[in-house]
């Protein structure tokens, strides 16, 4: 049910405010840290709301407090919120004074919007003891004040239609009855900076995800086929990152074409190698691309056995040529669990459409599973490595994704 507007006109009052209240949990056991993680979640917040106008955010005790002047875009800001990492739900309610009569002033007007339900329960609680009446008596207050406010309304205390949450907090009541839930994790941003091999496919998508729920900020790193291939997929890899951008933490793109070094390699390099010699010369592009922009670690989509480069040998004798910690966030995620992540966040349909990739671009018809280091690293000493990391990096194409994420 939509509350008209003669009903907001009427809640309005220099007593009463709209609110969201931005809950979180991780970010709450960080100890004498904790101060710094709420302050990057209240910028990602103030950040992701700049479109919207007189909005305030403030800290109250453990919780984040948006401060807002509609009720109906309170639902659009909650949402949006929601999705930030560090969020773990929030609640779209009414911030009064503190007294059970405004309370349940609030608690009725919000159960009205909330229409249709059938039962409810109320959760109060005083944060401290500023407040005369305890976290009980106030439960009991105004369960019985709403009991008489709406007789054909039911009171059930597991699993009701409806739950009623009142806080007393730092001098104020909040009141609310919508929460929907957030993501969870910290926020992007706390955790350093990334540089993420990012391809058009289902797994690196969910892997940078990953990392940004963990709160590093993404410089995200796509090899293209082209001059070999059309450049489809970096109009995929654009639009992908179209969809991560508001989880935010996405800092840039830069793009690699691939196709003529994985020419030049499948020339020289026994056949059986190439796949693992494309991983290392992208592996040594991702060193200076994590120099260049103040990254500590190089994150791939690898899951253990997918495919043959993937192996435990084949991995060990591509990050031999990594200076930075390399994560893998899927190692141990199957393809379906991977796949019900990619539609969770979004990418899963423009990771399914068909198109030229890079990694199948002079395939060898049977790559080598087993790598044996030393077979490698003899291979490796003819290659013009450094030259060829040089003149990538000189034609390195870089869109600054804070600005626009669309290629």
């Amino acid at each position: 049910m939509t509350i008209s507007s003669l009903k907001v006109m009427s809640l309005k009052s220099k007593s009463s405010q709209f609110v969201c209240l931005v809950h979180y949990h991780e970010v709450g056991l960080k100890g004498r840290n904790r101060s710094s993680f709420e302050r990057k979640l209240k910028e990602n917040i103030e950040k992701c709301l700049e479109a919207f106008e007189n909005i305030h955010v403030s800290r109250i005790s453990g919780r984040l407090c948006v401060a807002l002047e509609s009720w109906q875009e309170s639902f659009e800001i909650a949402r949006m919120i929601s999705r930030l990492p560090g969020v773990v739900r929030v609640s779209s309610g009414i911030r009064t004074e503190q007294s059970v009569e405004d309370a349940c002033k609030a608690a009725i007007w919000l159960l009205e919007d909330f229409e249709p339900y059938t039962t409810f329960k109320v959760n109060a609680r005083r944060a401290n003891t500023n407040f005369p009446i305890d976290s009980m008596e106030l439960n009991q207050r105004i369960g019985a004040e709403l009991c008489q406010k709406l007789p054909k309304k039911i009171v059930k205390m597991r699993e009701p239609d409806a739950q009623v949450h009142v806080e007393m907090v730092e001098g104020s009541c909040f009141v609310y009855v919508r929460t929907i839930k957030g993501v969870g994790g910290l926020p992007v941003g706390s955790a350093g900076r990334v540089v993420c091999l990012l391809s058009a496919g289902l797994d690196s998508p969910v892997a940078a995800w990953r990392m940004m729920k963990r709160g590093a900020t993404i410089t995200a790193l796509h090899f293209s086929g082209r001059p070999e291939t059309t450049d489809t997929s970096e109009h995929l890899v654009g639009a992908i990152l179209d969809i991560l951008k508001p989880y935010g933490g996405i800092e840039r793109l830069c793009v690699v074409p691939f196709g003529a070094y994985q020419r030049e390699i499948s020339s020289v390099v026994p056949s059986k190698l190439r796949v693992i010699f494309y991983r290392r010369l992208m592996f040594a592009v991702a060193n200076r691309v994590a120099d260049r922009w103040g990254a500590k670690a190089i994150v791939t989509g690898e899951s253990l056995g997918q495919v043959a480069s993937q192996t435990l040998e084949n991995i060990m004798a591509v990050d031999t040529i990594a200076h930075y910690p390399v994560f893998r966030p899927l190692i141990g995620t199957d393809k379906q669990e991977i796949i019900t992540e990619a539609q969770a966040i979004g990418t899963f349909e423009l990771s399914s459409i068909s198109h030229d990739d890079c990694c199948t671009l002079f395939m060898p018809r049977n790559p080598e599973t087993h790598a044996k280091l030393a077979e490698v690293e003899t291979v490796a000493l003819a290659l013009p490595i450094d030259e060829w990391v040089d003149a990538i990096l000189e034609s390195l194409e870089v869109h600054d994704l804070r600005k626009s994420s669309t290629l």
